[in-house]
């Protein structure tokens, strides 16, 4: 049996115009192109995000996007000054990354996530302590 990959995210949005600016100019997806009322955007890794203007209806319930960014604190700033709003501000969560969640124009639910540093595997830092903590540890 095949299995199914994610060929792109479609956001209904109010206002092409509104949304281009969060999506683009903050979070600085690619634009592939604009029609009469869409636009095609990409992301770093190829996913196709299509912005649909359209009425929009927002539900804390609904599927959530989860774009990863380079520093959650600072883009979630952008992202407020772009015209969202912040549902729970950047932090450290259990699972390892910093996250924000936040609304867009259109109250749609956005989360941002700036993944954690990568903790150093047990043999870099048994080498980088030196052979006296091997032989202690033993």
């Amino acid at each position: 049996m095949a299995t199914a990959s994610l060929r792109r995210i479609v956001v209904s949005v109010s206002s092409l115009p509104s949304a281009l600016r969060l999506y683009t100019d903050v979070l600085g997806l690619s634009t592939e192109r604009i029609g009469d009322g869409f636009a095609w955007l990409r992301t770093a890794e190829g996913l196709e995000v299509m912005l649909h203007e359209r009425p929009a209806v927002a539900s804390d319930a609904a599927v959530a996007a989860a774009f990863a960014v380079p520093a959650v604190d600072a883009i979630t700033e952008r992202w407020v000054a772009a015209g969202g709003t912040v549902v729970d501000a950047p932090a450290d969560q259990p699972w390892g990354e910093r996250m924000a969640v936040v609304r867009d124009h259109d109250g749609h639910i956005v989360c941002l996530v700036e993944a954690a540093a990568e903790p150093e595997p047990a043999e870099a830092v048994e080498a980088a302590a030196g052979p006296t903590a091997a032989v202690q540890a033993q």
